[in-house]
């Protein structure tokens, strides 16, 4: 089953047995930027100083990367191009929202409905079908800890993921130390072709400057 790096992304945040989600602000931030950088990669979006603009706006065939692509198209509707990282900021909560529910229709996760204190309404997503969990955690470890080459997608995720701090959700029986070096190796994007280290470093910067105000505004 083909599943977009934002799915990828909330795969390995859910815990597969609660259902919760680890790191939650960074998976979110990880999510809407693995759409962006999709549909970059698509054909469909450009980033470039920061900035990004829809350039086609036809469909992907893909429901949860076409929903997203229609909302940033009149989000930048008679503005041309605007800060990726805005976008970021701006779409992670319905980005995560769409991703989770793009999982439930796959039938890779299910959601539990419960009440806090008998109070306040909260959902869970426990793992329904984890082949495409096992299959995404064997190809991060052939790449990461094997040495194996990484393809276009896979490079693009684990920017994704090391950009975020995501490293513990990705490899949650080892130490950061042991595989943020070849994280970031990946990330420069050696391996890929130049449209695609383009697409991938310009989610980087979009993601860096998301992050520094979240941390601003949260000492402040």
């Amino acid at each position: 089953m083909r599943v977009t790096l934002a799915e990828e992304v909330m795969l390995l945040s859910l815990d597969d047995e609660s259902g919760t989600a680890r790191d939650r602000s960074s998976a979110g931030w990880a999510v809407a930027g693995g759409i962006l950088l999709e549909l970059a990669l698509a054909g469909r979006v450009a980033v470039t100083d920061g900035r990004v603009g829809v350039t086609d706006p036809s469909p992907t065939g893909v429901a949860l990367l076409d929903g997203r692509l229609a909302q940033l198209a009149e989000w930048t509707k008679g503005k041309g191009r605007r800060k990726a990282a805005d976008w970021v900021a701006k779409d992670q909560a319905k980005a995560v929202r769409a991703t989770v529910d793009s999982l439930c229709e796959r039938g890779l996760v299910t959601e539990e409905r419960h009440r806090a204190l008998g109070l306040f309404p909260v959902r869970r997503y426990p793992e329904a079908d984890g082949s495409v969990e096992r299959e995404l955690r064997d190809r991060l470890t052939a790449v990461v800890l094997d040495g194996a080459e990484p393809d276009d997608r896979t490079s693009g995720l684990i920017a994704l993921l090391h950009a975020t701090g995501l490293h513990r959700p990705a490899f949650p029986e080892l130490p950061r130390k042991k595989v943020a070096p070849r994280m970031a190796e990946i990330a420069e994007g050696q391996w890929a072709g130049d449209s695609v280290r383009e697409a991938i470093r310009a989610m980087r910067a979009a993601i860096a400057a998301v992050t520094a105000v979240t941390v601003v505004t949260a000492v402040s």
